[in-house]
């Protein structure tokens, strides 16, 4: 919306590719030794960062290329392997291979 107010073109805005951005699990525990502490944790997670996730699920809305994985669905490298990674993208006959930028030591595993 500013970038239009500012008489720009808000496509212009865009990822240029595919961007992907995986929460990954928070490292608080709040419950445990409980059957349901998987479920309380995750509930009281999504409350804490209520704001955060809020903002998060505008980003991808209001931009393309742009795909939010929110928390609880799955470990970040599985989640990169068996969902996200494309290996070769294909962009009106443009190839181009897959990259994966990550901020911890297991990444590379992907």
């Amino acid at each position: 919306d500013a970038t239009a107010r500012l008489g720009g073109n808000p496509k212009r805005v865009n990822p240029l590719c595919p961007v992907d951005l995986v929460i990954d699990h928070s490292v608080q525990v709040d419950v445990a030794g409980t059957l349901d502490a998987f479920e309380r944790n995750e509930e009281i997670e999504f409350k804490r960062n209520f704001e955060r996730f809020e903002f998060l699920k505008w980003g991808q809305n209001a931009f393309e290329n742009f795909l939010i994985v929110p928390p609880g669905s799955g470990i970040v490298h599985q989640v990169n392997l068996e969902y996200l990674a494309r290996v070769v993208f294909n962009n009106e006959g443009l190839l181009y291979p897959d990259s994966l930028v990550g901020t911890d030591s297991h990444t590379t595993m992907i």
